[in-house]
């Protein structure tokens, strides 16, 4: 993906503000976070799981891409499977 999707945490909209305070979605970008629309959803502990079809969140990747790139996100761009100049950066993320 290289923009979010309507659901996405990352949107700075209204909605989305209500769920996450900023610092928490800097926690999630930083580590290793799919989107929640290929994961699966763990309903007793709140969270969602990558599978071997998730795709990172595109939303995320836009939020880390604007300060600093983590390490995964470095890595993947090295060895060719993650593109950052493909990113929607532009879009309405916080």
């Amino acid at each position: 993906m290289t923009s979010p999707c309507n659901q996405c945490p990352f949107l700075n909209t209204p909605q989305m503000k209500r769920g996450f305070k900023l610092a928490r979605l800097r926690e999630f970008a930083a580590n290793e976070f799919p989107c929640h629309q290929t994961a699966d959803a763990d309903n007793e502990e709140s969270e969602y799981r990558a599978t071997g079809k998730s795709i990172h969140c595109a939303g995320a990747l836009i939020n880390e891409r604007r300060g600093i790139a983590n390490q995964m996100m470095r890595i993947c761009e090295r060895i060719g499977l993650y593109d950052a100049g493909k990113l929607d950066t532009e879009a309405n993320v916080r």
